[in-house]
């Protein structure tokens, strides 16, 4: 169980911290939420806390980690498959998946197929929200501005 003030991150929302625990009423029975808050997107996303894990709920990575992830950015990418739906459905569980390595491979290779041949518009919008995915959670790691992340992450892929 995650307590207030845990940095945590949700797939597909990001990472944030809990601000509160609190019980609402659904249906005549109570249910107990995390309330976080994203500071990328200034979002505010309420999670079950019974079901947090199995919908993926995770501490935010060590700043060993982090590191690892800024290694495995700059590695060099192989040819992508080529085919788009293929692809873009493999990419999509990565994202789902809630694990900050695979979504730092769909930056990588997405990144990567934008600068060879460009991207179509819903690659476009994947590469988009994992970049917001992986840039919400190191900047939470590093405890750093989102501009500094972005400026981070824009050196990687110059």
């Amino acid at each position: 169980m995650f307590k207030v003030g845990d940095k945590v991150v949700y797939p597909m929302h990001g990472a944030g911290i809990i601000e509160s625990i609190e019980e609402k009423e659904i249906g005549g029975k109570k249910i107990s939420y995390y309330v976080m808050h994203v500071p990328v997107g200034n979002m505010r996303v309420m999670v079950p806390v019974e079901k947090g894990r199995a919908l993926g709920l995770r501490e935010v990575v060590s700043r060993q980690t982090a590191a690892e992830i800024m290694d495995l950015l700059q590695e060099e990418e192989r040819e992508p498959i080529g085919n788009w739906n293929l692809r873009y459905r493999q990419n999509m569980e990565k994202i789902k998946s809630g694990d900050a390595r695979a979504v730092a491979e769909v930056v990588r290779s997405l990144g990567w197929r934008d600068r060879q041949r460009g991207l179509s518009t819903g690659e476009r919008k994947m590469l988009d929200t994992a970049r917001q995915i992986l840039l919400s959670e190191l900047a939470l790691v590093w405890e750093e501005e989102k501009e500094k992340i972005t400026e981070r992450l824009e050196e990687v892929f110059a």
